[in-house]
């Protein structure tokens, strides 16, 4: 009787786990990731935005241009070296959200490319 109960128990858990496991999964997936291409700046240098560099990608919505500031490691990041003086065509691949009525993108691993 014991042992049954136990096993019962086990199974319990199991199920219960799983299920934790796909929400954890649907929420994950609620971000969606995009591909924005453009002109990627230095928001220092050209943009004079900013104190210290960062990276930014300047978008033509329509009539207008938006800028989607990068979520990363700014002047650390490999790339940024190719835009710190001049803006560079390219495109970022990565999740976009909003923060203080600006736009951000995190970009993915690998996700900056240049044309």
């Amino acid at each position: 009787m014991r042992s049954a109960f136990n096993m019962l128990l086990g199974a319990a858990i199991i199920v219960i786990a799983g299920g934790a496991s796909v929400r954890a999964e649907e929420k994950k997936d609620d971000k969606k990731t995009v591909t924005l291409k453009g002109t990627i700046v230095c928001t220092k240098c050209e943009l004079k935005e900013t104190a210290a560099c960062g990276n930014a990608i300047q978008v033509k919505e329509g009539d207008k241009t938006v800028t989607y500031y990068f979520d990363d490691k700014g002047k650390a990041e490999d790339y940024h070296k190719k835009i710190c003086t001049a803006p560079g065509k390219g495109s970022v691949t990565g999740v976009v959200s909003e923060k203080d009525k600006k736009k951000i993108i995190t970009p993915a691993k690998d996700g900056v490319k240049f044309d």
